[in-house]
């Protein structure tokens, strides 16, 4: 079977030297300015490019990104088949402490903190929050890539920051309390997940980081916000952008529908069963889960089709079909509303994302960067290192250290039921329930094909 080679595969053909191809950046004309702190630890700041700092002060970012790019020499579809398959579990070994969030629809996010022991980093240590990719959680090898390396303590080679991995609803062993499920372009669960982590840490910057999916949910956050994003900052890699005509380029594949939508549609399947009873009592998605339950073998197309675009409890939902859905809940089209610093990262060979988004208009904010190889989350330098750690890294660095922000003012009040509110969203709140505790984050999650 084709899945079950494929980490003997990589294995065989993985060999190192240069691509041959350099990454492409991309900067709008006029990329924006921001304030650092002074080389001389006083009060003043320093006005910076966003082009010219990536250039000048990202001196390993710049590197990781150039013609010295070293990358495994192997097709986009043999990087994710091995990101999905490949053995990670003693690899960047991280542990997490679990919060559960009770929210005011009823539902339940699962936050997970590292490191696991919460004096191990300062109070005011940058946190870098996680949004992860379609079925994925804390565990994933991409996750913990970066954060095996950003909660070290400084004097151990890290960053010393903290890091805080939001999973969506019903993943990584988070129970579905409501009817609700999460999509790829819901944003509230985020922001409540961001007034908890502000409340507990009023002084820490924030920075977002997002993967597939999860990424798309980060950029529509961040094109929401505007100014007033909790994240100072943000880096998105493999981002879907466009759902409507990537999804259409994958059905028009053997291996798009066969191997990628129908791999997706069974993890998202398999979440769904496991919490099916939470969607067939309630009269309002009652129906659409008996329709989707039935299903052989559903492409993510038809899940979304059946379930995603029908159940939403707010307007604009529901959508007559699945193609208003995802052109609705697309990325590319808002990202230009972003109003902080952004790097996104794609792959040109990625199979599953094959319409990538490069130019977001006039945004001087964003940074793109589209490399030659890398798959689906992939970008492996070696059997088990990803070349995009050290950029992640460096910019992570620059924006949680280095960057001079005035704090966004947050009115944050507990109400006589406990839950965490905040006069901005008044439908929205949050308070911490039982139920949480220490998190193996090495363990794949069973039955489900990681990396995705």
């Amino acid at each position: 079977m084709v899945l079950d080679a494929a980490p003997a595969a990589f294995a065989k053909a993985t060999r190192q030297r240069p691509s041959g191809k350099a990454p492409k950046l991309h900067f709008a004309p006029e990329p924006v300015h921001v304030f650092l702190q002074s080389k001389d630890g006083d009060s003043t700041k320093e006005s910076v490019s966003l082009r010219e700092l990536v250039e000048s002060r990202c001196k390993k970012f710049v590197l990781q990104v150039s013609t010295s790019v070293v990358a495994v020499q192997v097709d986009g579809h043999l990087q994710t088949l091995y990101s999905t398959l490949g053995d990670f579990s003693k690899i960047d070994q991280v542990w997490y402490d679990r919060r559960l969030l009770r929210l005011l629809d009823g539902g339940t996010l699962g936050l997970d903190f590292t490191p696991s022991d919460a004096s191990a980093a300062q109070d005011n240590a940058p946190i870098i929050v996680v949004q992860h990719g379609l079925t994925g959680g804390s565990h994933e090898p991409y996750v913990r890539a970066i954060l095996a390396r950003a909660c070290v303590p400084v004097q151990l080679g890290g960053l010393g920051y903290r890091a805080v991995v939001v999973n969506f609803r019903g993943c990584s062993g988070v129970p579905i309390t409501s009817p609700k499920f999460y999509t790829a372009a819901q944003t509230d669960d985020l922001r409540q997940a961001l007034m908890y982590i502000s409340k507990l840490y009023p002084n820490a910057p924030l920075l977002g980081l997002g993967f597939s999916i999860g990424g798309n949910v980060l950029i529509r956050y961040l094109a929401e916000e505007g100014v007033n994003s909790l994240l100072a900052s943000a880096c998105i890699l493999g981002c879907p952008w466009d759902l409507e005509t990537n999804n259409d380029r994958l059905l028009k594949s053997t291996l798009g529908k066969r191997l990628y939508l129908r791999g997706m549609g069974e993890n998202v399947m398999t979440l769904m069963r496991q919490h099916s009873k939470a969607f067939l009592d309630d009269p309002n998605t009652a129906k659409a889960a008996h329709t989707v339950l039935r299903l052989k073998r559903p492409t993510l197309t038809d899940f979304d089709h059946l379930f995603t675009c029908y159940v939403g409890d707010t307007p604009p939902f529901p959508f007559p079909d699945v193609h208003e859905y995802y052109t609705w809940a697309s990325s590319h089209k808002v990202a230009e509303q972003i109003r902080v610093p952004c790097l996104t990262i794609n792959a040109a060979d990625d199979p599953v994302v094959q319409r990538v988004q490069m130019s977001m208009g006039q945004n001087g904010c964003i940074v793109t960067v589209l490399t030659a190889k890398g798959g689906h989350l992939g970008w492996f330098k070696g059997k088990h290192k990803r070349w995009t750690t050290k950029p992640v890294l460096e910019w992570m660095q620059l924006f949680g250290t280095d960057l001079v922000r005035d704090p966004i003012e947050l009115s944050l009040s507990v109400d006589e039921a406990g839950y965490l509110r905040e006069p901005r969203w008044p439908n929205l709140g949050c308070k911490e329930v039982p139920g949480g505790g220490l998190i193996d984050g090495n363990r794949p999650e069973s039955q489900l094909f990681q990396g995705l």
